[in-house]
């Protein structure tokens, strides 16, 4: 059985080995030894901090694109490994995290609420509560690795304007 959880040094380096893999790894966040979610969450941060400045329809216009490549390098590197979700395939948080940030591209954002986009993001990408989990079990691939991030980006991007929206 395939470890979902743990690479091999086989796998690291068929990951690195190819743009795919580097690309659904997160540009090495995803290799951390533990916690690559949340790693890859954080690396995606900084490429945050470029794109908040495109003006919304740009901005909206880069998340498809970026899920578009999502879908493409999560499933080849998915086959690469032999498992469709491996921990280490992280460009998902990539894609979540920018979606979930999305509300502080209308307001000027101080360092808290950007830490407040992350925690939510993290909590409703881990806790997956329905239709999160749904789509977690029922769809595979490229597509499935990166839908349930998506999702959960939407949903914590949801719960942060209202944050915003409260302190207005």
């Amino acid at each position: 059985m395939i470890d979902r959880k743990k690479l091999t040094a086989a796998q690291r380096r068929l990951l690195l080995a190819s743009p795919a893999g580097w690309i659904a790894c997160g540009l090495g966040s995803g290799l951390a030894p533990v916690a690559q979610g949340t790693f890859g969450s954080l690396a995606a941060i900084l490429p945050w901090l470029l794109l908040r400045h495109l003006p919304p329809p740009a901005y909206v216009v880069g998340l498809a694109l970026a899920f578009a490549l999502g879908v493409w390098a999560c499933g080849a590197a998915g086959r690469m490994l032999g498992v469709d979700d491996h921990r280490s395939l992280v460009f998902d948080e990539f894609v979540g995290q920018w979606l979930a940030l999305l509300p502080l591209l209308l307001t000027p954002a101080p360092w808290w609420m950007v830490a407040a986009g992350f925690a939510l993001f993290r909590l409703f990408d881990v806790w997956k509560p329905w239709p999160i989990s749904w789509l977690d079990r029922r769809v595979h691939g490229g597509m499935g690795v990166m839908l349930d991030d998506v999702a959960a980006g939407v949903f914590a991007a949801v719960a942060l304007a209202v944050v915003v929206a409260l302190l207005r």
